[in-house]
């Protein structure tokens, strides 16, 4: 079911997802300061292409530099890539199959505004009841 709703997703909202976060990227490449950025933008650009299957969980080793880091993109960057998302979610949402992918562009607004400090991993399948 995740492949399905990944296809239906990178069709309908991921594409256009992780062109922002991979134009966000590009520019945080400009500035030597950036790049730490730039790396975190190429790095959601992937999960935006293909996000179910996948969770974001806090970094043990998150610190200071991830506050203050996640400030400044959050300043230059954050805000418009959650409006993105806030605006693909709405439209995904008007209709009752893309439900799910407007729970997952919600799901995704948190990310978008502070992603430093957080590592995507995949989603644990169940343990099969006995």
């Amino acid at each position: 079911m995740k492949t399905l709703l990944n296809i239906i997703w990178l069709v309908l909202c991921g594409f256009w997802m992780a062109l922002g976060y991979a134009l966000a990227g590009i520019v945080m490449f400009i500035t030597i300061i950036g790049i730490p950025f730039g790396i975190a933008a190429f790095r959601i650009a992937g999960y935006a292409l293909w996000p179910f299957g996948r969770t974001t969980v806090p970094r043990q080793d998150a610190g200071v530099g991830s506050l203050i880091g996640n400030i400044l993109w959050l300043i230059l960057c954050g805000w418009w890539l959650a409006i993105g998302h806030i605006v693909t979610g709405i439209a995904a949402a008007v209709t009752i199959i893309g439900i799910p992918l407007a729970v997952a562009d919600f799901k995704m607004i948190p990310i978008s505004l502070l992603p430093l400090g957080r590592e995507i991993v995949p989603v644990k399948a169940p343990l099969p009841r006995t």
